[in-house]
């Protein structure tokens, strides 16, 4: 139970380091659906307007480019895309997504005028590129890759896009109407600017607005977790039932095998008292050596998965304290039926079985 819920907090613990480092002030922004179900676009005053919400502080975009499939080279089927979109992008988007690269640069005011290409960790993956300087083919056009990019937890969908520059994508027919705003506020205004930010973007037809927190959605999988710990939690209370029991029945085994030590003991004036405490302390004794040792192999577990895992070890003190404190409890519990047998065991009875 122990090692279940510590090997659980471990990897929450990760996720919420991860989701503070990356921020939570992000906000993204896509079009939804018309009323009568067609796809509807930005308007190109969206980057702008959305620029002025106060607390904003980071606005950048991406452009989908229909149409344009990247392929490794000229010779494979363009039906194949391998699920990479073409995507254009704004030169400071990695700076609001706080995005890094592995291998070259991103795109910048000079490079997206040219046909360069930015891959996102899947799509170089996929096309099989690992590191900057080789070339693909895009729209029937040859692109050199000028940088890899590493993974970006609170925008998946840049993962599996190459991205070129904005104003060398209306060469390959990009009407400049922004697909996904990316935006960036003050943690205090983050509420706030989610209220109004489909109303900024298209005020004639917010509700045409899809809005989403990438964060909140990492949150929600941090929130799962604990779902999780409460399943581990049940089946370590069936695994302490079962000890529980255990317990009893070598308990009850040891009155039955040890009558003749009781008869002498009660001759020589032992109590009742006496004889229930001796068998009720030897129950909880057992149960809390075992108890400390199931913690201790536990802690281990729990150490050792963060350690391989590259993550800060995080085990719950409640569960190391419930672990021990339920194995004394149960102990107890199981103990008290075969103590009470021991004690109304009567000297002549219990030697005469002997």
């Amino acid at each position: 139970m122990v090692g279940l819920v510590g090997i659980s907090a471990v990897s929450k613990a990760g996720l919420i380091a991860e989701i503070r480092a990356l921020g939570s002030d992000l906000l993204a922004a896509s079009p939804g659906r018309s009323l009568v179900g067609q796809s509807s676009t930005f308007p190109g005053t969206a980057e702008g307007m959305v620029g002025r919400i106060p607390g904003v502080t980071d606005v950048s975009a991406t452009g989908l480019v229909a149409g344009a499939t990247v392929r490794r080279t000229d010779k494979i089927d363009p039906a194949e895309t391998n699920g990479i979109a073409v995507q254009a992008a704004r030169a400071d988007l990695l700076d609001t997504l706080r995005g890094t690269v592995r291998s070259g640069a991103f795109l910048n005011a000079a490079t997206g005028r040219y046909p360069t290409v930015v891959l996102g960790s899947v799509a170089a993956g996929r096309l099989g590129i690992e590191r900057a300087g080789a070339h693909v083919y895009i729209a029937g056009r040859w692109f050199l890759v000028t940088g890899l990019l590493d993974t970006l937890p609170l925008a998946p969908e840049i993962d599996r896009s190459a991205l070129i520059g904005w104003q060398y994508a209306g060469r390959l027919g990009f009407g400049g109407h922004a697909s996904t705003l990316y935006e960036r506020s003050t943690e205090d205004a983050v509420q706030a600017v989610h209220d109004v930010l489909a109303r900024t973007i298209n005020p004639e037809h917010p509700e045409e607005v899809d809005v989403s927190s990438p964060t909140q959605e990492l949150e929600a999988e941090a929130a799962a977790d604990d779902a999780f710990d409460a399943l581990f939690l049940g089946v370590g209370a069936v695994a302490l039932l079962a000890g529980g029991v255990g317990i009893a029945n070598v308990m009850v085994i040891s009155v039955l095998e040890r009558r003749q030590e009781i008869g002498l003991r009660r001759s020589l004036g032992a109590t009742r008292h006496q004889i229930r405490l001796q068998f009720l302390t030897e129950s909880v004794t057992l149960s809390t050596l075992g108890g400390a040792a199931g913690v201790a192999a536990g802690l281990v577990a729990g150490t050792g998965y963060a350690l391989v895992m590259g993550r800060p070890p995080a085990l719950p003190t409640e569960a190391v304290a419930g672990g021990v404190g339920a194995a004394v409890v149960i102990g107890a519990l199981a103990g008290l039926y075969p103590a009470r047998r021991a004690a109304h065991l009567t000297p002549t009875e219990a030697l005469a079985t002997a």
